[in-house]
């Protein structure tokens, strides 16, 4: 597989269980820097990646705030600071952002970070199928709003994260996501039904399989309830219990980091704000994020702003 015909998608998975912030908007949106959020860091590493489409995983109340800070696209790191180019503004390459809300059937029952990224999957394939079978995506890298280290260094690995197999970005102890850190990480196309497959068997619902079950007219039917605690297991799962499951005999690529900050509760965003890293931390100069929205065929701008 040539990295110049790959389509690597990146997904942000942030519609999960709370985290212990108990901020009025979303954990994503909490900052890692003057004017700079750790939603927008994780835009930035998926942009930096390569990726050619992003896709937000996100809850439907928090969709119009994120879009509002975000924009619908962001520009591609590599094609915004070339130098010696005569024309670089229309050399600019922008990347589009696209934003999938939850599906109703799994509010309550399947919010976690695992099954957000294997549904973002799933639509990022559907929608670019129904366009066209040469634009599906053909890899995903997912990178997560709860950590923060110095991801800006992928834009020197983009043909070993397009490359078919698998990529871990890994701490500075070498722990991946596998170990249950936020690491960014990539996956072929071809491995999700299979994960999908797994959480499915893996989680539980609102009845009890394993006691007997009630003959009716369409089928045989579980009639014993588990405990309320018990349901829906999938809503608590980690990144590591569904991505174990990661097919590791394919070629793996890792790659280190100098340093690595887990910021999924407030002690741990104290700890890295008040770290000599986070100085370095700085919402970039240039304007990669500028809040840009597409414009709609046939639609004049006099017509947007009236």
């Amino acid at each position: 597989m040539s990295s110049a015909t790959v389509h690597l998608a990146g997904i942000v998975p942030i519609n999960g269980q709370p985290l212990d912030f108990d901020f009025p908007w979303h954990d994503c949106m909490v900052p890692i820097s003057k004017n700079f959020l750790a939603i927008e860091r994780s835009i930035l590493e998926c942009a930096t990646a390569g990726c050619e489409t992003i896709w937000v995983v996100c809850p439907p109340d928090m969709q119009p705030l994120l879009k509002h800070r975000l924009g619908e696209m962001v520009q591609d790191p590599v094609w915004i600071a070339r130098r010696h180019d005569p024309y670089p503004s229309t050399s600019k390459r922008e990347i589009p952002i696209y934003y999938v809300e939850s599906h109703p059937r799994d509010q309550g029952k399947r919010d976690s970070i695992p099954w957000s990224i294997l549904y973002g999957a799933k639509i990022a394939n559907k929608v670019c199928k129904s366009l066209s079978n040469w634009i599906t995506p053909d890899k995903f890298y997912v990178a997560f709003p709860y950590a923060v280290y110095p991801s800006q260094h992928l834009k020197k690995y983009r043909k070993e994260i397009s490359q078919r197999g698998n990529f871990f970005i890994l701490n500075e102890l070498g722990n991946s996501v596998l170990d249950g850190e936020n690491c960014g990480f990539a996956f072929d196309a071809d491995q999700v039904g299979k994960l999908t497959k797994y959480f499915w068997d893996k989680q539980t619902g609102k009845f009890d399989n394993s006691q007997p079950s009630e003959q009716r007219r369409n089928g045989v039917f579980p009639t014993k309830l588990l405990p309320i605690e018990q349901r829906y297991s999938g809503r608590f799962f980690k990144v590591d219990e569904i991505f174990s499951q990661l097919d590791l005999t394919r070629e793996t690529f890792k790659l280190e980091m100098e340093w690595y900050f887990d910021i999924s509760c407030w002690e741990n965003l104290c700890v890295y704000l008040s770290s000599e890293e986070s100085l370095s931390m700085k919402r970039p100069k240039l304007s990669f994020l500028s809040n840009k929205t597409w414009k709609g065929i046939g639609i004049d701008q006099e017509e947007l702003e009236d």
